[in-house]
């Protein structure tokens, strides 16, 4: 079992190199969940209403007015994109919703506004769609345990606890570069493996760049990922060598 968070730069996919890595996976007989981020494109939505937009240790501010906004986008816009992007390539995937298919259910994070932890984890739709054959493409949207509203989730701690109910799974987050470097920009210093406890210790002495990938991966472990593999999401040899259990870098628990 895979699960592939999908965002950033990778996203852009003007190859469709996402997809055909996607079908590869599929060849070789895993089963796929894509959970999506889509912050540029909130982004560009909240500064064309001219909405502005501020961020809390690396987590969007989300009022109410904001929040309608990010569902919109995700929702409505981003998944369908991805699920149509991968139908148009032979894959069967469908756009849901965490909040919609009742997936995650979290709590606000007070000083966060609408931006949610998860508490907890409902797999049986998911499930639903992969013995159908279909790739779930889920958007990170939770509701709310007291009040059933929708809650922002970012886009890693969703896709770390979706692996963290699926047993033996592997999250894999793609991203613009090769893996976590202990010396960013050399391309040797390239971790190929190394465990959350390691890379907690050396994690202050990473560079600004690579400081957000190494908390992303352990936020991912602490959520309940045992595995997270960050390869190039960009790089058409990168899926395939973390489909063999090889490149970018794995963190385990």
């Amino acid at each position: 079992m895979m699960i592939v968070k999908f965002g950033g730069h990778a996203m852009k996919d003007a190859d469709g190199l996402f997809a055909k890595s996607i079908k590869l996976a599929l060849t070789k007989g895993e089963k796929v969940i894509v959970v999506h981020g889509g912050g540029p494109q909130i982004n560009a939505e909240l500064s064309k209403l001219n909405i502005e937009s501020t961020f809390v240790n690396g987590l969007r501010y989300t009022s109410e007015e904001i929040f309608t906004v990010v569902e919109n986008v995700l929702t409505n816009f981003v998944g369908p994109e991805v699920a149509s992007n991968l139908t148009s390539h032979g894959i069967k995937a469908r756009s849901i919703s965490g909040r919609d298919f009742h997936i995650f259910t979290g709590s606000p994070i007070e000083s966060l506004g609408r931006v949610g932890k998860i508490l907890m984890v409902d797999i049986k739709p998911i499930q639903n769609l992969l013995d159908a054959q279909i790739v779930p493409v889920i958007a990170p949207i939770a509701s709310d345990i007291f009040d059933g509203s929708g809650l922002n989730i970012n886009a890693d701690l969703a896709a770390a606890a979706i692996s963290a109910a699926f047993e033996d799974s592997t999250l894999i987050i793609m991203t613009d570069v090769a893996g976590i470097y202990r010396n960013w920009p050399d391309e040797n210093s390239l971790i190929s493996e190394i465990s959350s406890e390691e890379l907690r210790k050396i994690k202050s002495s990473f560079s600004d760049g690579m400081f957000p990938k190494v908390q992303a991966v352990l936020e991912a472990v602490d959520a309940g990922a045992r595995t997270v593999r960050i390869i190039d999401g960009t790089n058409d040899k990168s899926f395939e060598l973390a489909l063999s259990g090889h490149g970018g870098t794995l963190v385990h628990a």
